[in-house]
């Protein structure tokens, strides 16, 4: 029995006008479950979404194909993300066509990781609308962000280094970082994690650009 036509239509039209964004990414079809894992990590691990499957990028209702496109959703959750990814799947009958509506939460256990072009396990984020591999000083905030509370933070010279440019200048990129403390990648990361885990900076990140700033508040 099909849902009622006229709420589905106006539910999945209001979401189609939002368009594409930080958590709404349209679909026309699923045809890899492996390439849909990175969406499902890239929600996961930022602030959640939903994906219509069976819109076209320009929100055109197309419809799904068959009903394989729902068995290879769960693929892609549970045999091509690892930690598996939690979701949701409605269906809803527009225009005489039936469209999937996948949401998913954001996870208190990221990071979650998916396989890119070569069969690498990495961890993705999501940024505005698009799927952005993150770092590893990301990443490693991701796994230690339930670990650090009550730490004792001590200013060595890299950090009031930091601390110090970031009074003067509104960000900064990792290699800048480097460069005034002239210290290795490795330290650096550390560097960064700790203080990201502290709230004295935050990593900004746009399209493919990532720089840190002092928190605000």
């Amino acid at each position: 029995m099909k849902p009622d036509s006229l709420k589905s239509e106006t539910y999945v039209r209001k979401l189609i006008l939002s368009g594409e964004g930080q958590q709404l990414d349209f679909k026309f079809e699923i045809s890899d479950a492996k390439k849909i894992a990175r969406t499902f990590s890239a929600f996961s691990n930022t602030h959640g979404g939903k994906l219509l499957i069976g819109v076209k990028d320009n929100g055109k209702i197309s419809g799904i194909q068959s009903d394989e496109e729902a068995y290879m959703v769960e693929s892609a959750a549970r045999l091509y993300c690892r930690p598996e990814v939690l979701f949701h799947i409605k269906r809803w009958f527009v225009e005489g066509k039936w469209i999937l509506e996948v949401e998913i939460p954001p996870s208190s256990l990221r990071p979650h990781f998916a396989q890119d072009e070569k069969g690498k396990w990495v961890a993705y984020m999501r940024v505005g609308d698009q799927n952005m591999q993150a770092d590893r000083v990301m990443v490693t905030v991701w796994k230690n962000k339930n670990k650090r509370r009550g730490a004792f933070l001590s200013y060595q010279k890299e950090e009031k280094a930091l601390v110090d440019y970031l009074e003067d200048h509104d960000e900064i990129s990792f290699l800048k970082f480097m460069k005034i403390t002239r210290t290795s990648r490795e330290h650096a990361e550390h560097i960064l994690v700790n203080l990201i885990l502290m709230d004295v900076i935050e990593m900004v990140v746009t399209g493919q650009s990532v720089s840190y700033r002092k928190k605000s508040g």
